[in-house]
């Protein structure tokens, strides 16, 4: 059985009083749950504040995004073992908007993923395609191109620390969402691709995000298909109550 896991992504969004906040807020609600793997991922200034700050609580704490090399002249980055430093267990990795404005291609991301795993944080990788790449038939295409290069030479051990979030792009923060059919298509679809390039037992174990315009309206239906394990949130994990309410949706 796999342990649903909801993550929310806050992008470039909260100070850092406003962060630590929200989190206080959210401990509140969702303190007495256990069957459920809750994740939040600040920006990077606030990583230290708010993993103080649930410290003794249910909720773990991500970053959304690191770099490659562990030092270094670059200016700008941030590497695994400052993440881990701070707190971080969890790390999102290639999300669609990191391709989109900041040239993120499946090699960086291959390149982060490993990067992360050789510190001990677990990788979210996000794939997903664009509009028209789906209305073009090329969602499987460009899935399959994503997964298969984000794990570019990951032993079985590694690859069971990751988790895999589906974005399809057109859904993430339009309000439009995949229908709780096309989403279990995809996600049956990356399980097949792990199976082909690893196992059945290491294809079941993985758990497969969902993420697109999840809000507490659409996100019961969608984490009752059998291959969505939970979501990737964007928007409506700003708000404690809206966050909390998919967390106890997904149970």
């Amino acid at each position: 059985m796999r342990t649903p896991i909801i993550a929310g992504n806050w992008k470039l969004n909260k100070t850092v009083s406003e962060a630590v906040s929200l989190t206080i807020d959210l401990i509140k609600l969702v303190d007495k749950i256990s069957d459920v793997e809750i994740v939040i991922a600040p920006v990077f200034t606030a990583l230290s504040d708010v993993h103080d700050a649930i410290n003794g609580s249910n909720i773990q704490l991500a970053a959304q995004d690191v770099y490659w090399e562990d030092s270094g002249a670059f200016t700008g980055e941030v590497s695994a073992p400052m993440l881990k430093d701070v707190g971080c267990d969890y790390v999102i990795i290639g999300h669609s908007e990191r391709r989109q404005y900041f040239a993120e291609t499946n090699e960086s991301v291959n390149q982060k993923v490993k990067a992360a795993l050789s510190h001990d944080l677990k990788p979210i990788i996000c794939v997903g395609e664009l509009l028209e790449e789906r209305e073009a038939g090329k969602t499987e295409s460009v899935i399959e191109d994503h997964v298969k290069g984000a794990i570019v030479d990951l032993s079985v051990s590694e690859m069971e620390s990751c988790v895999i979030a589906y974005e399809p792009v057109w859904a993430i923060g339009t309000g439009k969402t995949a229908t709780p059919d096309q989403a279990q298509e995809v996600h049956n679809f990356i399980r097949n691709i792990l199976e082909d390039c690893y196992s059945d037992k290491l294809a079941s174990q993985i758990r497969i995000q969902y993420g697109g315009s999840v809000k507490p309206e659409n996100a019961e239906e969608l984490m009752s298909q059998p291959d969505v394990d939970g979501a990737l949130v964007g928007g409506a994990s700003l708000d404690a109550e809206s966050f909390a309410e998919i967390v106890k949706q997904s149970r």
